[in-house]
């Protein structure tokens, strides 16, 4: 049998992005925030990380494993008491993975403003019970915004592609020096 298990035939060949799409909504707790009372970076990813598998999960329909964050802004801070809202969909299906876009938003809960804090791309990989990977349908994008996307999520493909050629070319890290990790403890 192929390293690559062919789709489960209950899933349609094709799947819009609309059938993607996935929302998550959380407040932001005193354990959420550092000494400032601002959201901790590594909590926002995390819910980024759930918020963008539901969406992978939602077009593949089997098990999904996050492969790469490929890239996350962050842009305005998220305050204690806070409601943050995430909102997810497959940009591209490629044959297992899928690149998956989040956009964070956070409301203020005394002024009801809502602002855009964060924005993040993703690639998750399709896998069976056993870990091994699985097909995904195609992604059929119908709106401008949606071909976009579409089209963005190619070229950033390629350049994680070229970007793990010279990283493999150049050899891996093999000491402190290298990885950037002089700091004692």
């Amino acid at each position: 049998m192929s390293s690559v298990q062919a789709s489960n035939p209950s899933n349609p060949p094709v799947r819009t992005v609309a059938s993607t799409q996935s929302e998550m909504t959380e407040i932001i707790l005193p354990n959420d925030t550092n000494i400032l009372g601002s959201l901790l970076g590594g909590r926002l990813m995390h819910f980024i990380d759930l918020t963008g598998a539901m969406a992978a999960y939602r077009h593949s329909r089997t098990h999904v494993v996050t492969a790469a964050m490929d890239h996350i802004d962050f842009i305005r801070p998220v305050h204690l008491g806070d409601l943050l809202t995430l909102k997810s969909s497959v940009n591209r299906a490629f044959s297992t993975s899928m690149e998956v876009g989040v956009k964070v938003w956070a409301e203020n809960t005394r002024t009801a403003s809502v602002s855009h804090v964060a924005s993040a791309y993703l690639v998750f990989v399709a896998i069976d019970q056993e870990g091994r990977r699985q097909r995904v349908p195609e992604l059929l994008p119908e709106t401008p915004n949606e071909i976009r996307r579409y089209e963005d999520a190619l070229r950033r493909r390629e350049h994680r592609e070229a970007e793990s050629a010279r990283r493999k070319a150049a050899g891996h890290a093999t000491s402190d020096q290298e990885t950037g990790a002089d700091v004692k403890p």
